[in-house]
């Protein structure tokens, strides 16, 4: 059976360098990549406008999907049919897995005023207090506030006081994710179960061919993607541990940090016999 490959990737500290927000190191294996016709999917917590723009920039003609999982994005006409449960967006047919972030924040103001302290919302900070929290520049930090599904926020409590706020949350119908950053806030979706709905869409598009699913994340949030998929990469990162895994086969460590380890792990696969 013929096989085809789909890599499904976080963003911030994987294809892009933590500290700079640069892909420079993965450039020259995307191109390779983008020549053997397999499809690059942004898997990430950025929202639509962010995407967008790295999309842009790194030319990148694939779905992809947003805010941890939130809602899939595919150009229109990608597939020869649209896919069931979408809606037509603009240029995209969109898949949505959780409710709008008016939701959440209704309740953070209505259910967790005794942890306002402990925290700041994307949603209160301007533009230029985010761009100096993430080292963003200020039109990058425009684009990150444009939030559709969640609200992430930056913990400035203890460890005790977050344990507490995560359950209270997670009472509420919340599902509460640590990314590098930030504490994301949303519906219960996850970067898994959309990766997995999009997969199946590509296997509809091409019953004869086997989908063989790459995942690559640094952190927390990307552990359903990485459980999900066929292969599971974790890319080291500067700022903490590798996530931990239940899987135990089809694993990859990378030695080097972000879009170099993303580089260096993807070159691996590609020369194995796992996707042969």
């Amino acid at each position: 059976m013929n096989k085809k490959t789909l890599i499904f990737t976080d963003l911030d500290g994987t294809l892009l360098d933590h500290y700079t927000y640069q892909s420079d190191d993965a450039k020259e294996t995307i191109v390779t990549l983008k020549q053997s016709d397999i499809a690059i999917i942004a898997n990430s917590s950025k929202t639509l406008p962010e995407i967008l723009a790295i999309r842009q920039q790194l030319n990148l003609p694939d779905p992809f999907i947003i805010e941890n999982g939130a809602a899939v994005y595919i150009p229109v006409n990608y597939f020869n049919r649209q896919p069931t449960d979408t809606k037509l967006q603009g240029e995209f047919w969109v898949k949505e897995f959780t409710q709008q972030k008016e939701h959440w924040l209704s309740l953070l103001n209505q259910q967790a005023q005794r942890f306002s302290d402990a925290y700041q919302g994307f949603s209160q900070m301007d533009n230029k207090q985010l761009a100096k929290l993430t080292g963003l520049n200020l039109e990058q930090a425009t684009r990150a506030k444009q939030r559709q599904y969640g609200e992430p926020v930056n913990w400035l409590g203890n460890a005790q006081l977050k344990t507490e706020f995560i359950g209270m949350m997670r009472s509420l119908g919340a599902n509460m994710l640590q990314g590098g950053r930030f504490l994301h806030i949303s519906g219960f979706c996850d970067k898994g179960k959309a990766q997995h709905w999009l997969a199946e869409q590509y296997a509809k598009e091409t019953p004869q061919q086997k989908i063989i699913s790459i995942a690559l994340g640094d952190s927390e949030n990307d552990i359903a993607m990485l459980e999900q998929a066929t292969i599971a990469v974790l890319i080291r990162s500067p700022v903490h541990d590798f996530p931990m895994l239940k899987r135990t086969l089809d694993i990859y460590h990378s030695r080097q940090y972000g879009p170099a380890g993303w580089a260096e792990c993807l070159h691996e696969i590609l020369l194995s016999k796992l996707i042969r």
